[in-house]
C-alpha cells in the first residue's frame, strides 16, 4: 500500500538512482589509468522520471536506468575519466541519496502520525 504513494515511489527512486550514480562513478575511478577506457555515465534522474512516466501512461513498463557514454574528452592514451568530474558527481550523488533518505523518512513519520501510530 504504502509503496504505491507518489511520494515513497520517486524518493525511493531517487535513493536508487543515486546509488547507481555512485557505481558508475566508482567504475570510472577504477578504470582512470585504462588506455583507451570510454566513462559512463547515468542518464539525470529528470530524464528518467520523464521517460518512466510517460511510459506508465502509455501502459508500458520500463525498467533501470539508462547509461551511455561520458561526454568527456579524451587524453592523449584515449581514456575519457575525468578524475575531478568523477569526485564531483559522487559526492553529488551522495547528497541526492540523503535527501531522498531524509524525505523518505520524514514522509512516513508523517504517515504514521496521521494514523495514529507512534514511531
Amino acid at each position: 500500500m504504502i509503496s504505491n504513494l507518489d511520494v515513497f515511489r520517486i524518493y525511493s527512486a531517487m535513493a536508487r538512482h543515486a546509488a547507481e550514480s555512485q557505481r558508475m562513478s566508482a567504475t570510472n575511478i577504477a578504470h582512470a589509468d585504462e588506455p583507451g577506457y570510454k566513462a559512463g555515465e547515468v542518464e539525470s534522474f529528470e530524464a528518467y522520471l520523464k521517460r518512466t512516466s510517460s511510459a506508465a501512461a502509455a501502459g508500458s513498463h520500463t525498467d533501470g536506468f539508462k547509461t551511455g557514454e561520458a561526454s568527456t574528452p579524451a587524453s592523449p592514451n584515449g581514456n575519457t575519466v575525468s578524475l575531478e568530474h568523477e569526485i564531483y558527481k559522487s559526492a553529488e550523488a551522495v547528497g541526492q541519496h540523503e535527501m531522498a533518505m531524509n524525505v523518505y523518512s520524514k514522509s512516513l513519520d508523517l504517515l504514521r502520525a496521521a494514523i495514529g501510530k507512534k514511531y
